[in-house]
């Protein structure tokens, strides 16, 4: 919503700032100086200082609430909703490290503030697995619902406020630049990295060394998931990673009894047994100074890239995704996804 309607000058008297809360509608208004936030008032505020004899023509601050609740750009939607029940609010400001204004949350309104933090996505892929589907068009290129793979998660990307995009091409990359341009029509701004060879699931990103100044996303283009990219970006912060890898559960079914032996006894048996493992999403955030470890034009995957952060004393923490998450690797698989989109409508 419209914030700078709602923002109150701190050297306003309480009758001015009343007389702004009146207008605003919203029974309550932003003490705001030089762009950063530095309280909120509430009627309730301004009753409670009346009540300990402060007068109509007191500075402001003498009633402000100077630790709001708020939030920074990167918060899910989740927590925006839990600070709203547990504070008992139904607006809450968004602001930056700096405590900088940017946005204002109100009910049944969605966090989507633009976001500086780029988002690299790896489509240099053959897409084997989808042949013959891909025999004439890269694999990101695909339809679903008639709308190219990579388009569908660039628009996902833009409407959690995510702007700054870097695409990775290579097998008949130059379908993908002459489809998205550069980005304008989307609303974003693309720029590419381009392979001459295939270099794995992280060597291209070699190409951005020097040039990311914040952490980054890394997220393959054949990926369709609900995930909101932003809790993901939080928790990297909250923990201070070198790198985030986004986890989610993997079962299979061995299709036949399992016996454990003790020597020559039968220790144990069980039929079909299920196993649960932790697999890699496609999703990784990190910080610059990963480019580092890779060499411009050398094959690198990521799980190595990884590998030497963590050798280097870097910790990588696993993130763990329970949204809908698919890997658009075979026809079942395209399939599902177009139920997806079609349902969702995105």
């Amino acid at each position: 919503m419209e914030s700078a309607s709602l923002v109150i000058r701190p050297d306003a008297t309480i009758r001015e700032a009343l007389m702004h809360i009146d207008a605003g509608g919203k029974q309550f208004g932003l003490i705001v100086e030089e762009g950063r936030l530095v309280g909120v008032l509430s009627d309730g505020d301004v009753r409670r200082g009346l009540l300990r004899g402060v007068g109509l023509d007191d500075a402001v601050t003498e009633v402000l609430n100077d630790h709001p609740v708020t939030v920074q750009p990167t918060a899910d939607q989740d927590e925006v909703e839990r600070l709203k029940t547990l504070h008992g609010v139904r607006y809450i400001p968004v602001v930056d490290d700096s405590g900088t204004l940017i946005d204002l949350i109100g009910p049944d309104e969605r966090l989507a503030v633009e976001l500086s933090t780029p988002v690299v996505l790896m489509a240099g892929g053959r897409g084997s697995r989808l042949y013959p589907l891909t025999k004439d068009i890269p694999k990101p290129m695909v339809p679903i619902n008639g709308i190219p793979m990579i388009e569908v998660i660039l628009r996902r990307l833009r409407a959690q406020g995510f702007r700054r995009i870097h695409v990775s091409v290579n097998y008949l990359g130059e379908m993908i630049e002459e489809h998205l341009g550069d980005g304008s029509t989307l609303g974003l701004e693309i720029d590419y990295l381009h392979e001459t060879s295939p270099l794995g699931t992280a060597g291209a990103l070699a190409q951005l060394d020097g040039r990311m100044t914040e952490p980054f996303v890394v997220m393959n283009a054949d990926l369709l998931t609900d995930l909101d990219l932003r809790s993901m970006l939080a928790f990297h912060r909250r923990v201070a990673n070198g790198g985030t890898v986004g986890v989610r559960e993997y079962t299979f079914e061995i299709p036949f009894g399992v016996v454990r032996l003790s020597g020559e006894s039968v220790e144990s048996l069980a039929e079909k047994p299920q196993h649960r493992e932790l697999v890699s999403a496609g999703i990784v955030v990190l910080e610059p100074e990963a480019l580092s470890y890779l060499v411009r034009d050398e094959y690198c995957d990521m799980p190595t890239l990884l590998m030497q952060l963590m050798e280097a004393g870097h910790t990588v923490g696993a993130f763990q995704i329970h949204e809908d998450w698919i890997d658009i690797g075979r026809p079942e698989d395209l399939d599902r996804a177009v139920a997806v989109v079609k349902r969702s409508g995105s």
